[in-house]
């Protein structure tokens, strides 16, 4: 499914692997793999199942947060 939704991916050396966070989705909301990649597939399993979950209880989906020129425009 695609989306618009941020996902952020960071190295930690405390967990030793990427972390991932999905930001419009809350603060707690997170995943994580051994590589950027993993760590990539399992944030859009995440957000899969966070769009199909909401969907199904019939709750509104966080609105993305996108890149606009317009707020960079000097």
């Amino acid at each position: 499914m695609k989306s618009n939704y941020t996902i952020i991916i960071q190295w930690s050396d405390e967990d030793n692997c990427y972390v991932v966070s999905l930001p419009e989705w809350g603060q707690f909301c997170h995943t994580h793999g051994d590589t950027y990649q993993e760590a990539l597939t399992n944030a859009q399993e995440v957000l899969d199942l966070l769009i199909e979950s909401s969907l199904e209880n019939g709750e509104p989906l966080p609105l993305p947060n996108t890149y606009s020129t317009s707020r960079n425009a000097a």
